[in-house]
């Protein structure tokens, strides 16, 4: 299917408008988050790379005329002047892996009215489920405190995309592998499994079980599900074995039901009075950021955490209140003054100093001493700056991003989220912008 055809009817119909009134001088759209969840002291910008391979691959074929006509209602040939159109704009963005706060631009587009209209809907789409899932991964990790954690969300996302973004996105925020194969495979992550309670079951008994499946993994580590029947005597068994068989380094137990911490403490007991003290424990099971710091604060002896469901659709903010609006038509810079919606004006940049304080400025603006940009080019004339990012160069600007947050803000439980600034220039821009729809726009319609 066309990428162009995936899109709302109403970004269709305002585009048929703007090409027919002749509107088609450069605009630019912002792209934020109104206000961060409860339980968000920060945000991950993500999704950047796949919305920019969206955009180089956006154009208007003769088969999304036939589909627009019949959305619409009208002959195909009422929409010829849409027929070849493509995306030859301007992309401005904070990178991935960027720490990001409310009302802070995560990328700004720059490009023809109707163009720029007809892309918000994957835009957002991608941005905003990215952005989320790599935000609750984000603070599992925090909640691990440099303890691997590992993606098995594929099998209960909202589809098997949604299962690839969220091993991407973990991948971003420092997650040691994913248990899709897929996204292991395509973006080079390490590939993690174990085995299921079907497996277990499937055999005449738990012993018979794992030594099938130590000797199917000959000189590999392996990880023995040890809670099908009864958890201690599982573990008895997963030592057994693991002793007869020989242990290659990274061999486990994976826990994944019950008390997690009570039974750990078994576990590790019992798998060092075999001698077993360099086989790990695995825990699983309806784990996100809250259970595992609950865990590690119990001082629970787990060595790895697996997140799945809850992590993969950031169950406790599964949306973002995020938003793709106009701040500039044809050289003269517009808002929204709706209550409680207010947008502001301007293509914009974003300056950051020590401790993730950050101004929201003008994109004209100057940095302060101390302070960087966070927006930069990432696509002219439709085309990438530069080629696509490693994932190690968005991990890597996570982790720097994390150690500068303010630690009300790594919080897992009541965190505070630091609240941008805007510059005296952007607050002068939105008065005088306000000032002239009131005069202009609102007064003779109060008369």
């Amino acid at each position: 299917m066309s990428e162009a055809r995936k899109t709302d009817l109403y970004e269709l119909t305002m585009a048929m408008s703007y090409v027919r009134e002749g509107m088609t001088e450069p605009a630019t759209f912002s792209l934020f988050v109104r206000d961060l969840p409860p339980e968000r002291g920060f945000l991950v910008a993500a999704g950047l790379e796949p919305a920019l391979d969206y955009l180089s691959g956006f154009r208007i074929g003769p088969e999304d005329l036939d589909s627009f006509g019949k959305a619409l209602g009208r002959p195909a040939r009422d929409l010829v002047p849409l027929l070849g159109t493509a995306f030859k704009g301007e992309v401005r963005a904070v990178p991935e892996g960027t720490v990001v706060f409310a009302n802070e631009p995560l990328l700004e587009v720059t490009a023809p009215l109707p163009v720029a209209q007809l892309v918000e809907t994957y835009l957002l789409n991608l941005v905003n489920h990215q952005t989320a899932v790599a935000s609750k991964a984000a603070r599992c990790v925090l909640a691990a405190e440099a303890r691997p954690v590992m993606d098995f969300s594929m099998r209960r996302t909202h589809g098997l995309a949604a299962g690839y973004e969220a091993a991407r996105t973990g991948a971003v925020v420092g997650f040691a592998g994913t248990s899709n194969v897929d996204a292991a495979a395509s973006l080079g992550l390490p590939a993690i499994g174990t085995m299921a309670h079907s497996y277990v079951e499937a055999f005449s008994s738990e012993e018979g079980a794992f030594r099938a499946f130590a000797r199917a993994h000959p000189d590999h580590p392996v990880t023995f599900l040890v809670d099908t029947y009864d958890t201690d005597a599982g573990v008895r068994t997963a030592a057994r074995v693991l002793k007869s068989h020989g242990t290659a380094a990274g061999s486990a137990v994976r826990l994944d039901s019950g008390n997690l911490g009570e039974q750990a403490v078994r576990a590790r007991r019992i798998l060092d009075s075999a001698g077993l003290t360099d086989v790990l424990i695995v825990a699983s099971g309806g784990l996100d950021e809250y259970a595992v710091d609950r865990l590690v604060r119990a001082g629970a002896p787990i060595d790895v955490y697996a997140v799945g469901t809850r992590m993969g659709v950031s169950a406790d903010a599964p949306y973002l209140d995020s938003a793709y609006k106009l701040v500039a038509y044809g050289g003269r810079p517009v808002m929204k003054l709706s209550s409680a919606k207010t947008t502001a004006p301007g293509a914009k940049q974003i300056f950051r100093s020590h401790g993730c304080s950050d101004v929201i400025a003008l994109r004209s603006e100057q940095p302060g001493s101390g302070e960087r940009p966070l927006m930069r080019p990432v696509m002219r004339n439709g085309r990438r700056v530069s080629e696509a990012p490693p994932l190690r160069e968005a991990r890597e600007r996570f982790t720097a991003d994390l150690a500068q947050l303010p630690p009300e803000a790594r919080r897992i439980t009541g965190p505070t989220a630091p609240r941008p600034a805007f510059s005296d220039r952007l607050k002068a821009l939105s008065d005088q912008v306000r000032h002239r729809i009131e005069s202009e726009i609102l007064a003779p319609q109060r008369v």
